[in-house]
């Protein structure tokens, strides 16, 4: 799974300004809509939904909602830098305030899964979660999160 696939630069923003779980989940809903031709309110409904079976919050300040849609042709992601932490009910109890979005065709089966795993793992690369905190801009953030997924092992 190539990360660029998933990812672009225009799908990273940087400092989202949001305060509670329920208004970054819009506010992704938009962004992703915009990118991905799909309806605003489709997206929302499914990371709703998907968030009601158990937070996506995986801890150390990172969340990482996904669900599939009707009508989406490829897997597309989005990477959310908050502007200050927010409660996420995530496994660590800890606020949320990187958040990496993940929006796949209703088929996509293991592939679905495979991305999450990267993703996963990519986030987890030591010092990762700081630089990418402490990144200036979204280019700087895409070559963050490329770079790693470039080193990331394959499974």
């Amino acid at each position: 799974m190539d990360i660029t696939a998933l990812l672009t630069p225009d799908s990273i923003v940087q400092r989202l300004n949001v305060h509670s779980k329920k208004q970054a989940i819009q506010e992704i809903s938009a962004v992703a809509a915009r990118q991905i031709g799909v309806p605003e309110r489709e997206v929302f409904d499914t990371l709703l939904q998907r968030e009601r079976l158990g937070s996506t919050g995986v801890g150390n300040g990172i969340a990482i909602p996904h669900g599939k849609l009707v009508g989406l042709d490829h897997l597309s992601g989005f990477f959310f830098r908050l502007s200050a932490p927010i409660e996420f009910e995530a496994l660590d109890d800890q606020p949320v305030d990187l958040i990496f979005a993940l929006l796949a065709p209703e088929d996509a089966g293991a592939d679905h899964l495979k991305a999450l795993a990267k993703i996963a793992r990519i986030l987890r690369a030591p010092g990762m979660v700081d630089e990418l905190r402490d990144a200036d801009n979204a280019r700087d953030i895409y070559g963050l999160l490329t770079r790693a997924a470039a080193a990331a092992p394959v499974s």
